[in-house]
C-alpha cells in the first residue's frame, strides 16, 4: 500500500463564508461544491499542491454522528509549506487574524499562523535550510 495524499474535511458553520475566505483572503481556488450554486453543504478549495474540503456542521454531524460531541475548529492546527513566507505574511497580516506573528522557530524554519473564520489554526512555514 503507497499513501498518496490527504486532504481534510473540516467541519464549518457556513461553506460559502468559508469558501470565500479562502478564496479572497488566501488566493485559493474553489474546485467543486455541492450544490453547484445557492447554499453550499459542502466545497472543495485548493491551491497549489494544498487542498481543503469544507462541510457544513450539521451535514457532517449527521454523516458522522460521533463529531456530535466536538466544536468547530478545536484541537488542530494546519501546517503548509510555502515558498515565500515573507510576501505571504505581508499579504495576510492586516487581512486575517494573527494566531502567532512571524518568527524563526527551533527547527529551521521562519512560520507565522492565522485562524481562519471557523477558528482553525492555519500555520505557513519555509524552511531555512
Amino acid at each position: 500500500m503507497v499513501l498518496k495524499d490527504s486532504t481534510p474535511n473540516l467541519m464549518v458553520k457556513d461553506v460559502n463564508k468559508t469558501v470565500d475566505f479562502y478564496t479572497n483572503i488566501l488566493g485559493f481556488n474553489k474546485i467543486d461544491s455541492v450544490p453547484e450554486t445557492g447554499q453550499w453543504v459542502f466545497a472543495i478549495v485548493k491551491s497549489g499542491d494544498v487542498m481543503f474540503m469544507f462541510q457544513e456542521e450539521n451535514s457532517i454531524k449527521e454523516e458522522y454522528p460521533q463529531l456530535s460531541e466536538f466544536p468547530r475548529g478545536g484541537g488542530l492546527t494546519f501546517y503548509i509549506h510555502v515558498s515565500d513566507i515573507h510576501t505571504l505574511y505581508e499579504k495576510l497580516k492586516n487581512k486575517a487574524t494573527l494566531a502567532k506573528d512571524l518568527h524563526d522557530t527551533f527547527y529551521g524554519s521562519t512560520d507565522f499562523a492565522i485562524e481562519d473564520c471557523n477558528g482553525y489554526i492555519l500555520t505557513f512555514s519555509q524552511s531555512n535550510k
